[in-house]
């Protein structure tokens, strides 16, 4: 059995105190939200952080809200608020979708998506329809504030762009454009609880008369040390005719936008030939969804 490491344990009830802890503990402190990944990280020895500093306990942290055009999310916000939100349902049902498939019932009701943004894992499952909607951070700190795209604050497998002094605070996505529509699909050994060997999240926006893609986001996890644009396929379906053979061509182009490693849950030629089924799907489901079939 593997036991939790020492470490000294601090609870801030206001932003300013996290942020002065942050700035006395320099690198050995570490912002823990539902603990769902830090803690099984500090035992299996990935991390070695000697203080951990919870931000569960300051509001504001996740609500969430529409604000003008753009819907935003609470770091803190954990995924069971998410999926069973009226307001990410209707705005952005692809978030919703995704964030149902995250873990047990009991992990989503103490996971939060920044703590799934911020860990960054290959295969989270919440940061692939974030990117395909086109969603930025808050990053902030003592010394002010910084806003990213999703895309440009990941690095590789634990690997962010976040300074060692900021808290991610919000996530922000912009407004849905007209006729857009989205899935995301996964791949996994079981039913639940299972992290996924890939998965696929696309959404589509077609012109008014519905038979031109004036955009396109084609986003792949698990096959790549973060997840990833498909640009070739992006490519491949944007200012074309959405049919079936259109997607079965951007489905192969995917194949080719990845570099899966092999390992214990699958090999690197069955991860692609995956890619190409569930970019398929999920562009069929985007379709039908941004026509208001579902």
């Amino acid at each position: 059995m593997l036991l939790l490491p020492e470490f000294e344990y601090y609870e801030p009830t206001d932003m300013d105190t996290a942020y002065s802890l942050l700035d006395q503990l320099k690198s050995d402190g570490k912002i823990i939200a539902g603990g769902t990944d830090v803690l099984v990280n500090l035992k299996e020895g990935k991390i070695h952080p000697g203080c951990l500093i919870s931000i569960a306990r300051i509001s504001g942290l996740s609500a969430i809200e529409k604000k003008g055009t753009e819907v935003v999310i609470g770091s803190q916000t954990l995924a069971a608020a998410i999926a069973e939100s009226e307001l990410i349902r209707v705005e952005f049902p692809i978030l919703s979708h995704a964030a149902s498939k995250l873990g047990s019932p009991l992990i989503r009701n103490r996971a939060t998506i920044g703590g799934n943004i911020v860990t960054a894992r290959p295969a989270a499952d919440l940061i692939p329809p974030l990117m395909a909607l086109g969603a930025t951070i808050e990053l902030r700190s003592k010394g002010g504030t910084r806003t990213l795209h999703l895309e440009e604050f990941l690095v590789g497998p634990g690997q962010t762009t976040i300074n060692p002094n900021e808290i991610l605070t919000k996530i922000v996505i912009p407004e849905a454009k007209p006729f857009s529509g989205g899935d995301y699909m996964k791949l996994g050994h079981r039913k639940s609880l299972e992290i996924a060997i890939i998965a696929v999240a696309s959404v589509l926006t077609l012109d008014e008369t519905g038979k031109t893609i004036k955009d396109a986001k084609v986003i792949l996890s698990a096959v790549a040390p973060k997840a990833i644009h498909a640009v070739s396929a992006e490519n491949e379906l944007i200012g074309a005719e959405p049919t079936p053979e259109l997607f079965e061509a951007a489905a192969v182009r995917a194949m080719s936008d990845c570099s899966p490693i092999s390992d214990i849950r699958g090999g690197s030629e069955y991860r692609k030939e995956m890619v190409k089924v569930l970019t398929g799907k999920t562009l069929l489901n985007a379709l039908d969804a941004a026509r208001g079939g579902k």
